[in-house]
């Protein structure tokens, strides 16, 4: 059972004067350990809260919501919590959701638990809604993982996150960043529905500036694509579930991914999209391309490449060109020459496009079944040997 007293509620603040008091006392009404970062505010906010059982730090300049958080995370650390809570001073969050992440740290303390935000009243933004489908299409491409609302602020961090990996960023893109690092190592990413209120009009205070934290974000999401298909492992947390696939030993790869239970099914769409994508004329760019798709659906990435080289040049690419060629002439490609290979290159390449809409469905469809039955019957004999096992034990 997770001891509430090893958790801290950090509340950032920066020029959120007139809500900062409310939101506070209401954490209190919640939770006894809150802290409050004074983000380098115009007017320093400690008066104003002063009177109440809270602990405050304060930067002497605006250095960004990152640098708050990691501020409060080393105070966590050296007050010896284990989870940190972060909420916004806006009075955008209700300090009353606190249990449901109590909760949610109960239920799985290894997880980070993101506010999944109520967007079904009228008043949320456009941007907003904007926003929260952007980061999460993109979160979902570098890790293939979903998560409801990437955007949110409200959110409960394991320290061991913070102790352990590296940040580049220290404005309102960190709070991707460390979502993305912290899934590549291992630390899963749950939602917690909250609720969400907007102030109207001008009454709503955001610091969140159009053209410079969308730069920000923009690089940073391009870093971490990059990095997403690095061959080099990203740093662990969590031991890794997946282990690579190997044709060397492909059914030991299989019986490992089973037993980690990554189902058949799976499998074999890893295996059907890796072929998938082989089939087509990516020329220098399959693997690269193959790693985005897989990491996008969630799919075995190892897998998926591995499956793509099956369709490695000349006998898949051969096979497509001669029915790309056939669906425009009506004939199959007979002349293999220096004219027809070299000078009409372009047309071949336009005919392996043709062919690989029919050849790479069909090779997909064979070879992603194959691997599923395989695995299906890896299972069986799986299953069967834990049932011999413990028939054993009973007898003895």
């Amino acid at each position: 059972m997770t001891d509430r007293s090893q958790i801290l509620v950090a509340i950032p603040v920066y020029n959120h004067a007139t809500t900062l008091r409310d939101v506070v006392e209401r954490c209190l009404q919640q939770h006894d350990q809150v802290l409050v970062v004074d983000d380098g505010s115009e007017n320093a906010v400690a008066s104003l809260i002063d009177d109440l059982p809270v602990a405050v730090l304060r930067h002497n300049h605006n250095c960004g919501k990152g640098a708050a958080i990691l501020t409060a995370a080393e105070y966590a650390k050296q007050q010896g919590m284990r989870h940190l809570i972060i909420l916004d001073a806006d009075g955008q969050h209700f300090p009353e959701d606190l249990p449901r992440f109590f909760a949610a740290i109960e239920q799985e303390p290894l997880a980070i638990h993101v506010g999944l935000r109520d967007f079904t009243a009228a008043d949320i933004p456009g941007s907003s809604r904007f926003g929260r489908r952007f980061s999460n299409f993109w979160l979902r491409v570098q890790t293939g993982q979903t998560l409801g609302d990437v955007q949110s602020g409200y959110r409960a961090y394991p320290l061991a996150v913070f102790d352990h990996l590296s940040f580049s960023d220290c404005h309102y893109s960190f709070e991707v960043e460390v979502l993305v690092k912290a899934n590549w190592a291992g630390v899963p990413l749950r939602d917690v529905p909250i609720q969400v209120y907007y102030a109207p009009g001008k009454a709503r205070v955001s610091h969140f500036n159009k053209l410079t934290d969308n730069l920000r974000l923009s690089w940073l999401n391009t870093r971490l694509c990059l990095r997403s298909i690095a061959p080099w492992p990203h740093k662990r947390l969590v031991k890794r579930q997946q282990p690579p696939f190997s044709w060397r030993r492909p059914v030991s790869s299989l019986r490992q991914l089973l037993a980690q239970n990554v189902s058949p099914a799976r499998i074999g769409l890893a295996m059907a999209v890796g072929v998938l994508l082989g089939a087509l004329p990516l020329i220098a760019c399959h693997t690269v391309v193959t790693l985005f798709v897989a990491g996008f659906l969630g799919l075995n990435r190892y897998l998926a490449v591995a499956a793509g080289n099956l369709c490695m040049p000349p006998l898949v690419p051969a096979l497509c060109i001669e029915v790309g060629f056939y669906l425009r002439h009506g004939r199959w490609l007979t002349d293999i020459s220096l004219e027809t290979l070299g000078a009409q290159a372009l047309e071949r390449v336009y005919e392996w496009f043709l062919g690989s809409l029919l050849v790479g469905p069909l090779l997909a469809v064979v070879v992603g079944g194959l691997v599923y039955v395989i695995a299906v019957g890896l299972v069986g004999d799986m299953d069967k040997t834990v049932k011999e096992t413990c028939s054993e034990h009973g007898e003895s």
